[in-house]
């Protein structure tokens, strides 16, 4: 009785998923924020609208507060940082400044709202609505905080007055069709959060150079940056160095930021600004800049280069860029090495890349743009529709340009780099399909037991199982669907199910074989 009860439960769900029509929820930021650079601080201001587009009546909203996964060892994130016996206590342990979340009064439309911390996770908690929220209705939600900045580790912090500043505000957790999703903040296991707009305002001490998700307003500050970045972007020019024009001792820049879902930024005394400008097919032209060290990589005298190829490339395979800017920021040298994407910014971490490679990385984080950025999926859940997908436009994008690819790098034979292009990648996929990857793709970040496992199937597995793709319906016929699935879906959350069904109603085939291989642990047959 109970199987046959369950499976009407399960059909009925199925029916209601299928028929009902989709809806998104809306979260609208305003931000006042001040660094404090003396003891590593932030103290800001948070105002929020939330509307509920869903068909359901809300009592509650979760957030998360993740700074505070910076706290302790018993967060989520500190059990994991242990997990790893070969380098976790040395990462925490070089953590010399732990970081938290505090200060907070949430109100919800002026009224106090009640607080329920979750039992597990000292980064989530559930705010009580004073009132429940209705389909179609709109709350407006404030509280003040106070961030104490962690040194440097996973994605956030800083090092001396060098600032990385991600994961940083109190955030409502995504509410969808699935239900609520409040999330711990994991080293290993990205986001998922609500589309809206952003307007930050960031107050600095004076002589600091911001990059930040979003629109600069300040117009001045603007056109100083401008300026001096095309002049650095000249190599036959002295670098150029930013001074600021204000004698206050503080100033506060704005930024604004539509149908996003994140905001980062990055703060430092030292940085060089490069600037230029990148007309995209149909015509439109965006601002781009990058900023770097001069004590750091060479080769960012090429960045911007990088980042329009990038922006070119995947607007022509998959859908033009929306923003009106895109911008790559430069680690400091002692930032483990890699890369952290956020909305039209993100930050690179290869100190020692040669030019091939830091081309690659910047392509694949200024990719997350549109896988992540555009693309909302829950990268908690299935990393893969983002890290994967996005891998496999990387490796297309070295191909093309280079006859190159990250994962062999130096090590790529000049026989391999000799053949027609169709021919390398059939060769480069063909390598690494022999590289061992037992997990099936479709398998949670948070239950990859190291991150060498969830790097090679999120990323390289998805990989190969998109270019199986490629070969079995061809690379125009991937396009066409890809290019359909960006446009039905940017600036939403789609699930697996989603990419699936708008393959099968662009291409005209069933797609079940294809689609059942995300499940198959080891290798693909």
């Amino acid at each position: 009785m109970k199987r046959i009860i369950l499976f009407v439960l399960i059909v009925q769900n199925s029916w209601l998923t299928s028929s009902s029509q989709y809806w998104q929820q809306e979260v609208n930021y305003k931000i006042d924020v001040t660094l404090n650079d003396k003891d590593h601080t932030l103290k800001g201001f948070l105002s929020l609208e939330y509307i509920n587009h869903s068909p359901d009546k809300l009592d509650h909203i979760w957030f998360h507060l993740w700074p505070n996964a910076y706290k302790n060892e018993n967060t989520a994130y500190g059990k994991q940082i242990f997990r790893d016996k070969a380098e976790g206590k040395k990462r925490w342990k070089d953590m010399k400044d732990k970081g938290y979340i505090d200060s907070l009064a949430f109100m919800v439309n002026g009224e106090k709202a009640g607080t329920e911390p979750d039992k597990e996770n000292i980064d989530i908690i559930k705010i009580i609505l004073p009132k429940t929220l209705q389909p179609g209705e709109k709350t407006t939600i404030t509280t003040p905080f106070f961030v104490k900045i962690p040194t440097y580790s996973s994605r956030s912090g800083h090092l001396d007055q060098s600032y990385i500043i991600c994961q940083w505000y109190p955030k409502p957790a995504v509410y969808d069709r699935k239900g609520w999703h409040p999330i711990p903040y994991l080293d290993q296991g990205e986001f998922y959060s609500e589309f809206g707009s952003f307007d930050v305002k960031i107050t600095v001490p004076s002589s600091y150079v911001i990059g930040a998700t979003g629109t600069l307003q300040n117009e001045e500050e603007l056109a100083t940056y401008k300026q001096i970045g095309a002049n650095n972007n000249d190599e036959k020019k002295n670098l150029a160095r930013y001074t600021s024009r204000t004698s206050a001792k503080t100033k506060t820049l704005e930024y604004k930021g539509e149908n996003i879902h994140d905001f980062a930024w990055f703060a430092d005394k030292d940085f060089i600004i490069r600037y230029d400008t990148s007309q995209l097919a149909s015509g439109k032209v965006i601002d781009v800049f990058t900023y770097s060290y001069e004590n750091g990589n060479a080769n960012w005298v090429k960045s911007t280069s990088y980042v329009e190829d990038a922006i070119r490339h995947y607007s022509q395979w998959i859908g033009e860029y929306p923003y009106p800017v895109a911008q790559a920021v430069e680690g400091p040298k002692n930032v483990m090495s890699g890369g952290m994407e956020y909305p039209m910014i993100t930050l690179i971490t290869s100190p020692d890349a040669n030019e091939e490679y830091l081309d690659g990385v910047i392509a694949h984080e200024v990719g997350h743009n549109w896988f992540y950025g555009i693309i909302g999926s829950n990268e908690r859940d299935h990393a893969w529709m983002d890290e994967g997908m996005n891998t496999y436009y990387q490796f297309r994008y070295e191909g093309k340009k280079y006859k190159a690819n990250s994962v062999f790098g130096n090590a790529l034979p000049q026989d391999v780099k000799n053949r027609p292009l169709n021919e390398f990648f059939a060769m480069i996929y063909g390598a690494l399909a022999e590289i061992p990857m037992e997990e099936a793709i479709e398998t949670p970040s948070a239950d990859f037991s190291d991150k060498d496992k969830y790097a090679m199937v999120v990323y390289i597995k998805t990989s190969i199982w998109m270019y199986i793709m490629e070969v079995s319906i061809g690379a125009d016929k991937l396009d066409k669907a890809i290019q359909a699935y960006y446009e039905k879906w940017k600036f939403k959350h789609p699930y697996p199910e989603d990419l699936k069904a708008e393959f099968e109603s662009q291409l005209g085939i069933k797609m079940d074989r294809i689609f059942e291989l995300l499940n198959k642990k080891g290798k693909f047959d």
